[in-house]
């Protein structure tokens, strides 16, 4: 069958119950957008990469792949990019393991897709002092979206042609700031780009969940009781 969406998700081996509630996440979008006949559940796919040996792997409907990956740490950047040259849907999406879809998203992008280069609203409202990414702005346009800190991977769908044929895949260079990078990279060569008004996904979603798997800014996000 067809692949429509490819799922990418970097993982650390020490975040099983978020990683899980990620999981959970991409099935659920996948089975309302099946639920609106805009496509049937497995040309969807996902593909998680884990940063180390051991990861948990959670049970999901959809068609999924888990690959470990030698520790290497810098933000999952070395995963993305091998994991895009495993890709094999049309359009692919970023979803971190603390962060998560809404059941909406595949059906708000569904009839984006003529654009190579989408941009959607994340909820960040568990993460920073502000509701949404990308900020408003009086353009609306991506272009405009595009300002370092005011864009996440959660917020994307994008061509495959466009990420791994004529742009190469992810280029990891750039360490925190490789997102941004990459993402300038890609819209500069895109074949259309919109942006919609649909918030597709929560940032941090699973914070917590795994005491020992929090980052830095999380750890100053969580009670200390709760660490």
């Amino acid at each position: 069958m067809d692949i429509l969406f490819s799922v990418i998700t970097p993982s650390r081996v020490d975040r099983p119950l978020a990683l899980a509630h990620a999981v959970s996440s991409v099935e659920a979008a996948a089975l309302e957008a099946e639920r609106l006949n805009l496509l049937h559940r497995e040309q969807v796919e996902h593909l998680v990469g884990f940063d180390g040996q051991g990861g948990t792997r959670p049970k999901t409907l959809l068609p999924t792949s888990f690959i470990d990956f030698p520790r290497q740490g810098n933000f999952g950047n070395h995963i993305r990019h091998h994991l895009l040259r495993a890709a094999r849907g049309r359009h692919v999406l970023f979803v971190d393991d603390d962060n998560a879809l809404l059941p909406g998203a595949f059906a708000a992008y569904h009839p984006h897709l003529q654009n190579e280069f989408i941009v959607a609203r994340i909820d960040t409202s568990l993460a920073f002092d502000i509701p949404h990414l990308p900020r408003p702005d009086e353009t609306g346009s991506a272009e405009a979206a595009l300002r370092q800190g005011n864009i996440d991977p959660l917020c994307l769908c994008l061509s495959r042609d466009l990420v791994v044929e004529r742009c190469r895949g992810w280029d990891n260079e750039g360490g925190y700031e490789s997102d941004f990078l990459n993402f300038r990279r890609y819209f500069r060569r895109a074949h259309g780009a919109v942006r919609i008004d649909d918030v597709v996904g929560v940032y941090d979603a699973g914070r917590g969940l795994d005491v020992q798997g929090l980052n830095e800014r999380q750890r100053k996000l969580v009670p200390p009781a709760t660490q």
